[in-house]
């Protein structure tokens, strides 16, 4: 029962976090390790982000049906390869080769060496400063409609930082879109698009280990926990949309710094286990 009380609290934390750029992975490693949880696992963390990607899906289904199948269309016909939705079709799978290649050729170290709290502590602040910048010298002269291959590279280049936890993959994206030139709206609409393959074939990759591997609970609190963060995920995918389209990032940029400053003295004091 203990298990699935913890897997709750863990599934509202991956919703609440997940897209807000503030690193859902390292706080899935920080809390449980503040309350005396232990490590839940990579497997376990990538498995619950699941939950929050279907949420996604769900949230963008008519943008993501419209995409999906201006795509589909466009390899046949050619005069649809112009569109937007088909080239964002192709801004999508470009953009997400970088995090799939790294996280396949660095998937050792991405579970084990990552996840040392002094790592995700100091990747909080300077991610959190590196978003600060972006936001602020970010133009806002860019629309999702300009979006671009190269600028696509550029965006699948930051997302893939996120595999060291404490980056965000929001959070990284999101800079990048900034300091590109893009809209707070238009940043944070395409870090959600863009999310989705690699979440959800890191996932599906990790569902393996689940049983028996890399994970400190079983498959049914697992999946409870996958639940619970579809249902927060997709609440907070709403709010933080209405959020940026009329307010800064600084909230997030001070949490992050908070944050990761409060990790690395904990862990310097010896109360959390780096």
């Amino acid at each position: 029962m203990l298990d699935f009380l913890k897997a709750v609290v863990l599934g509202m934390l991956q919703g609440l976090t997940e897209f807000l750029p503030i690193s859902s992975s390292a706080h899935l490693r920080i809390f449980p390790e503040l309350f005396g949880w232990g490590d839940p696992g990579a497997a376990f963390t990538a498995v619950i982000q699941i939950g929050t990607e279907l949420a996604v899906l769900i949230y963008f289904r008519k943008d993501i049906w419209r995409i999906a199948s201006a795509w589909v269309q466009s390899l046949y016909r050619p005069d649809l390869r112009g569109t937007l939705d088909s080239r964002m079709g192709w801004y999508i799978i470009v953009g997400s080769l970088p995090i799939v290649i790294l996280g396949v050729l660095l998937k050792d170290i991405i579970e084990e060496d990552f996840r040392n709290l002094w790592i995700i502590g100091t990747t909080l602040i300077v991610l959190g400063i590196i978003l600060g910048i972006a936001d602020r010298v970010g133009r806002n002269e860019r629309a999702i409609t300009r979006m671009s291959l190269s600028h696509a590279i550029y965006l699948g280049l930051a997302q893939a930082a996120a595999l060291v936890p404490g980056v965000s993959r929001s959070g990284a994206t999101i800079s990048m879109g900034r300091f590109l030139g893009y809209d707070r709206e238009a940043a944070t609409r395409f870090a959600f698009l863009l999310a989705i393959p690699a979440v959800v074939g890191a996932g599906i990759f990790e569902l393996k280990e689940i049983p028996g591997g890399d994970n400190a609970y079983g498959p049914w609190p697992t999946l409870v926990a996958t639940i619970v963060s579809f249902l927060v995920g997709y609440a907070a995918i709403a709010w933080l949309l209405r959020y940026v389209s009329t307010n800064s990032y600084l909230p997030f940029v001070v949490y992050r710094i908070a944050l990761g400053a409060f990790t690395l003295t904990m862990v310097s004091l010896g109360y959390m286990a780096a």
